[in-house]
């Protein structure tokens, strides 16, 4: 039985039409969106949230599509689909967050910074291996 996880590809160099600033294309998004809403603030916020979860869902369904898992349908999908879908969470997730603050760029770099060291060996001392953390002295 063949491996249902694809091997990597080479990254593609990205198209020539291919967006050149993320943060500008999530704005225009944002605006759109803001353009188009019909409720309160706080309620658009909410929906975006639910939007998030929509949109993981459609990457399930993509993955279990391209491994056949419903032996009812079978292959519906390709790993292709599940690109595209990982993609709308991806984007889905940045315009919730542009929602959020007016300051995404700096939210997301924050968190990423922190994400890479606490996991990223070599980019955070404390995390070196071999290295236990120092214990917390009690009062």
């Amino acid at each position: 039985m063949p491996d249902p996880i694809p091997a990597p590809r080479a990254t593609d160099p990205a198209p020539a039409d291919a967006p050149t600033d993320l943060w500008a294309t999530v704005d225009r998004l944002h605006g759109w969106l803001e353009s188009h809403s019909r409720n309160p603030p706080r309620e658009t916020l909410l929906l975006r949230m639910l939007k998030l979860a929509e949109e993981t869902g459609e990457v399930a369904q993509a993955v279990i599509g391209a491994t056949g898992q419903n032996p009812r349908k079978g292959t519906t999908h390709t790993w292709d689909d599940v690109e595209s879908e990982l993609c709308d969470v991806v984007i889905t997730a940045l315009v919730a967050l542009r929602t959020l603050t007016p300051a995404p760029e700096q939210a997301l770099a924050s968190r990423l910074r922190a994400v890479e060291q606490r996991s990223v060996p070599g980019r955070n001392p404390e995390s070196a291996p071999g290295r236990s953390p120092e214990p917390v002295p009690r009062p």
